[in-house]
């Protein structure tokens, strides 16, 4: 695992696996740790890397409610847990998806736990809002599209934004079962004025980049969703030059797939 301080006071460690990203903040007295990692000695290091800053646990964030954000619990089981009203929905509408996906992970990769996933009980927090750090507040904006749940966070004092699986430098904008091209493409508007003033993005993979490249993968990821519903052809050439791999392309035949089927918008 990659850790790595953006800000004094926000750092960023990045799996090994799909290059997610977890996120520190601190301030005044508080610190949440925002999504996680995926493997479990990346996790099992998180408490000792929270020491070493000198920071105690307040909380866990999780974007958004897929399997590879929720894992936090792991690494401090007595936790709480906020996600947006949407996720809290999608969770208990989903009670023990999480966690079976993580065991298909984990037998695919040969990876051994000391213990299951348990997420228990999740406060859900009210999206748009603020969340109260120390003497400031993360805000909270709304981030469907992807799925049809979830957050991004916006870190004010440190102009960090954590988007989400949004603006990923190394994953093409992604429309899983329940999300939305009209759904995505207002997220990212709604995004834009804080990726113009942002030092920092976090996108849940790929690491962190600075908002100069934001700016440029949003351009991207506008023209690729805009394109998606013009057909297979406008859609091929809208393909970032950058995430043209194979595991995009996959991607990007789902997203045909469900925008031609009516599922991811129209």
């Amino acid at each position: 695992m990659q850790v790595l301080a953006i800000h004094p006071e926000v750092v960023v460690a990045k799996s090994v696996k799909w290059q997610t990203t977890c996120t520190l903040v601190h301030h005044g007295d508080e610190t949440f740790l925002i999504d996680s990692p995926l493997y479990a000695e990346e996790l099992e290091s998180l408490p000792t890397l929270l020491q070493q800053m000198g920071w105690g646990l307040s909380g866990l964030l999780a974007t958004h409610g897929d399997f590879d954000h929720v894992l936090g619990r792991l690494a401090f089981p007595d936790a709480a847990l906020g996600v947006s009203e949407t996720t809290a929905a999608r969770l208990k509408a989903e009670m023990g998806d999480a966690a079976r996906r993580l065991r298909d992970f984990d037998m695919d990769d040969y990876v051994q736990r000391q213990r299951p996933l348990r997420l228990g009980d999740v406060q859900a927090l009210p999206v748009p809002g603020k969340l109260d750090i120390g003497d400031s507040a993360l805000e909270l904006l709304p981030a469907d599209g992807h799925t049809h749940d979830g957050m991004s966070i916006w870190i004010p004092w440190a102009k960090v934004l954590v988007p989400g699986d949004y603006l990923s430098p190394v994953e093409l904008p992604w429309l899983q079962e329940q999300g939305s091209r009209e759904g995505y493409l207002a997220t990212l508007g709604r995004l834009k004025p804080y990726v113009e003033q942002a030092e920092w993005v976090v996108s849940g993979h790929g690491g962190p980049i600075d908002g100069a490249r934001a700016l440029a993968i949003m351009r991207e990821d506008v023209a690729y969703l805009q394109a998606l519903g013009e057909g297979e052809e406008a859609a091929e050439k809208a393909l970032p030059i950058a995430r043209r791999d194979r595991r995009m392309l996959e991607i990007h035949a789902d997203n045909l797939r469900r925008v031609a089927g009516g599922k991811g918008g129209s």
